[in-house]
């Protein structure tokens, strides 16, 4: 699924690049070379980020 529309950013690249940066959603759109246009995705991205990075966690304390 497409999460930004106007930079073409699908929710599996989202997640990959949420788990390579600590920062914000802008600032992993940029690990992606994007930028937000219009910010109409940047709510739901960040949610996208925040829930991979936690799972991410959960996995690692698991083990």
């Amino acid at each position: 699924m497409y999460i930004c529309i106007c930079n073409a950013i699908r929710e599996d690249d989202l997640r990959r690049a949420a788990l390579g940066h600590a920062g914000d959603a802008e600032a992993t759109y940029a690990t992606l070379g994007k930028r937000p246009n219009c910010g109409q995705c940047l709510g739901e991205a960040g949610k996208i980020i925040e829930q991979e990075r936690a799972l991410s966690s959960c996995e690692k304390v698991a083990i």
